[in-house]
Order: structure tokens, then sequence, then C-alpha cells
């Protein structure tokens, strides 16, 4: 089982402890090998990832179906490293009921596809499960407004939702930090989660606009070429220079 002593931090303290932020690191098992998953599993907690994220997805409110429910009961007893669960669903409630039953620490429900988003949200967290809302990269930071209140984190969507591999949409750099400061006037702090094309190039800038976890697939720590420590190595070297970034940014606010 995973030592990583970042599972302890809670989602309430930003700080790593050192004066920075604490960028966590959650693997995308749609990018792992699905013939080999537990042996992947084990090779991520050895390099000492914090999360697991799953995206669950219906074939209909994204045209994809990776993985079912079935991979998380099987994985559950398996490890300690915490869930982060994505739905990409359109009945959401059915699907937050099942996965609380399996066991997850957190998931991710998207604004677009939810009904009565304040509804399921509330869901989420009645099993005592981190509640989050997913945002498409097109859609407005104000569909949160009303539910600020009921977030645990928000998600981010870099690309659009449904495949691995894709590219950046530009504007969603600009995004994180929107939602940094939108969050921050509407008095949380939240953490905010970023899917799609977290790479070794994007890292940097999505931790200096305020990203606190990152979705990282094929692009980064899947990366072909090198082993899994080497690319997370790498990945932590780019949330250096993304904190660092941050840290000149505030010295120059400052002076």
């Amino acid at each position: 089982m995973s030592k990583n002593p970042r599972f302890e931090i809670p989602d309430s303290d930003r700080s790593s402890g050192n004066g920075k932020r604490a960028v966590r690191i959650s693997p995308s098992l749609m990018c792992a090998d699905a013939a080999r998953l537990l042996d992947d599993v084990q090779a991520l907690e050895a390099v000492g990832v914090d999360l697991l994220h799953f995206d669950i997805m219906d074939a209909h409110f994204v045209p994809n179906m990776p993985m079912g429910l079935g991979v998380l009961s099987a994985l559950r007893g398996k490890t300690s490293i915490p869930f982060d669960v994505h739905l990409m669903v359109e009945n959401n409630d059915w699907f937050i009921e099942q996965i609380a039953e399996i066991g997850a620490e957190y998931i991710a429900v998207h604004a677009e596809s939810a009904v009565h988003l304040d509804r399921s949200l509330s869901l989420v967290r009645s099993h005592g499960i981190q509640a989050g809302a997913a945002l498409n990269p097109a859609t407005p930071l104000e569909t949160l407004t009303y539910v600020v209140d009921r977030l645990d984190f928000v998600t981010i969507m870099t690309v659009n939702p449904g495949y691995a591999g894709q590219k950046l949409v530009p504007a969603t750099i600009q995004k994180i930090a929107d939602c940094r400061a939108f969050l921050t006037q509407h008095g949380s702090t939240a953490p905010i989660s970023v899917d799609g094309n977290v790479s070794f190039e994007n890292i940097p800038h999505m931790v200096d606009a305020g990203a606190d976890i990152l979705v990282a697939g094929t692009s980064s720590l899947y990366a072909k070429g090198a082993s899994l420590q080497k690319n997370m190595d790498h990945m932590q070297a780019c949330i250096r220079s993304g904190l660092g970034s941050e840290a000149d940014s505030a010295t120059e606010v400052a002076r």
C-alpha cells in the first residue's frame, strides 16, 4: 500500500507545509494498460501518486466507454490510494449511488449533464465523499454561482471530454485563473482539478494559473520513451516551475 504522506493533507489546506501549494497528481487509469491494470496501480503507488483518476462514461454524454464500475470494484480492495471519479454520464445520481457503495473519496459530476446540480452534489456529500463539479471548456464559471457552498473541488476540462490524447483548448489556461478568482470572490478555497492535455509543457502554466490537482495522462506521466519514475520526476520539476512562476508573479504584484 502507498505510504505517500500527502494523503493526509486535508482539502481545505492548500499548503504543502513549505510555504507553497501542495499540487497533487491524479493519473488517469484510462491511459493505463487495461490488460495489467493492477500491476500499473502498484507501479503508481511505488512512484507516490496522490490519487487514482477513473473516467466513468456512458457512451451518451460522451461517445466513449473505456471502463465500467466493475473496474472500480475490482481495484478498491487492492489499494489505499484515494479514488478520484469523474462522471461523464447522463444519469449522475444513479452512478453516484453505485460508486458510493463501491467506495470513492472524490466524485465530480458535469454541470452540463446534471438536471439538478445542487441535488447531485448534495447526494455525493451525503455519502461522506468530496463533491466536485466539472466544466467543459465552453461552460461559463457562473454556472457554479449558486452551488459554491456545495463544492469541495472544481474540475476544469482543458479539452472536450471523452478521449485521451487531445490538444489543449488554449482559452482554458485563463479559465483556470478565472476559476481561482471566482472561488475566492465567493469565499471558497476549494482546490481546482485540471483534466486534459496535462503535458510537461502545459503543467507550469496550469499550476501558475491555480491548478491544485493534475489529471495526468499520455502527455506526462504515461508519456512514451521514459520510465514511470522519470516521468513522475519530470512532472514534479514542471510543478516546481509553475509554483516558482506563481511566486515571481506575487512578488511583482507586491512591488
